[in-house]
């Protein structure tokens, strides 16, 4: 039996003229859903390689945004690393003594901006300095030591840039305080380019969804021109839209969910491909750096919306379509 065929003798009543009960329409109608869904996938599989073609091309489109965030949240990652926790170093006047350090780090410890509080002495920082290449030599001809201590205050993790900031202003002011070096304009930067990253991203992912609706429009187009005869006699004889319109419906849901799936896939082999070389990251920083993936709600959403493009897609067109042929 062949696609023209199985279209006339669908199990509904195309004329719309119905004398059964209420049950039975129920029934009706969810028998040609039914019906619909199965055809609709057939036709699908009588054509693997258009079908693979079309389904690659979506599936291609939807997991470039998921490749895009993953790679954004790894990198709002290695800011919080990188940025959010490191340490703001503050360099005492010369001469200062190791109690006024260590009063000025009680006091500094007891802000809420600031996790903990480390002294380093003028010592400590002439070793660090010795273990430098170049360095040893220079430092045995100096007749005392030079450097000051330095404070290291560790902010508090979820702090603001706000709140930093203020803390560094407020220890500039302090008349013991010689030099702050904060990198306080540096994650501003960071967070002002995850924020245009984020909205490429957003943009990236809309155009993407409407080229994916596009290439399911266009291959449903296709397929209503190829059985313009058949549809025109299904509304010759008094077929409704809805009737006519539902097989390809389902062909755009049927498109929509396997790219969604195959997106979802891809970006799952991305993240496998790289978690090795982020491992070696992770390590490099002493597991400061913590990568992770795309969440799973986002994964399973994926094929969803998909499902949602290629319905919609598929409804559009065939609209269209079928008021041209009216």
């Amino acid at each position: 039996m062949n696609a023209s065929t199985q279209t006339l003798h669908a199990p509904a009543d195309a004329s719309g003229r119905n004398t059964h009960s209420r049950g039975s329409r129920i029934g009706n109608w969810w028998e040609h859903h039914r019906w619909s869904a199965g055809s609709s996938l057939r036709r699908l599989a009588a054509r693997p390689f258009g079908s693979l073609l079309t389904i690659a091309v979506m599936g291609l489109a939807l997991a470039l945004p998921l490749a895009f965030y993953l790679l954004l949240g790894n990198v709002q990652q290695l800011g919080n690393a990188l940025g959010q926790s490191q340490a703001i170093s503050v360099f005492l006047q010369p001469g200062q003594a190791a109690p006024q350090a260590q009063l000025l780090a009680q006091q500094l410890g007891n802000r809420p901006e600031v996790a903990a509080v480390t002294v380093k002495t003028p010592q400590q920082g002439m070793d660090e300095l010795a273990q430098m290449q170049g360095f040893s030599g220079a430092l045995h001809t100096l007749d005392d030591n030079p450097l000051p201590y330095v404070l290291q205050l560790q902010p508090r993790a979820g702090v603001s840039a706000q709140a930093l900031e203020q803390l560094v202003a407020d220890v500039r002011t302090l008349r013991s305080v010689d030099l702050v070096q904060d990198s306080g304009s540096w994650r501003q930067r960071l967070d002002a380019l995850l924020g245009v990253g984020n909205r490429v991203v957003l943009v990236l992912a809309s155009l993407l969804a409407l080229a994916a609706l596009l290439v399911v429009g266009n291959t449903v187009r296709v397929d209503i021109a190829s059985r313009s005869e058949e549809i025109g006699v299904l509304l010759l004889v008094g077929a409704s839209g809805a009737f006519v319109r539902r097989p390809y419906l389902y062909a755009g849901i049927w498109y929509g969910l396997f790219s969604g799936i195959l997106a979802a896939l891809l970006a799952v082999l991305i993240e496998l491909a790289l978690a090795a070389p982020v491992a070696r990251l992770s390590q490099a920083y002493d597991g400061k750096l913590q990568v992770g993936g795309l969440p799973p709600w986002l994964l399973l959403a994926v094929p969803l919306v998909a499902a949602a493009l290629g319905w919609l897609g598929a409804r559009l067109v065939s609209a269209w379509q079928l008021r041209k042929a009216v």
